[in-house]
């Protein structure tokens, strides 16, 4: 098992967009990607309607967690892109 701690870089945190646009690679990965607050349950990272409901802040600290061949590498991926800037990228 994986895991990676990343800071929502998304000025709005994640919202609508950054959060498809999560949700998109998440699903594309070769892994099973979950998401959540460090000591809380997590939720499956291809869910759009559970990565909203997390309500995830701009700063907020998650964590996400892959297990099996190629989990790190989705680790970094999905952790770069949470770390940034999707609504500026718009």
């Amino acid at each position: 098992m994986h895991s990676i701690q990343v800071t929502v870089g998304s000025s709005s945190g994640l919202h609508a967009r950054p959060a498809s646009l999560f949700v998109q690679a998440s699903a594309r990965q070769p892994v099973k990607v979950t998401v959540g607050r460090p000591g809380q349950p997590p939720v499956d990272a291809r869910s759009l309607l559970s990565v909203l409901a997390l309500a995830a802040r701009h700063g907020e600290v998650l964590e996400l967690t892959a297990s099996g061949d190629g989990a790190e590498d989705a680790l970094k991926a999905l952790a770069d892109l949470l770390a940034t800037d999707l609504d500026a990228a718009a």
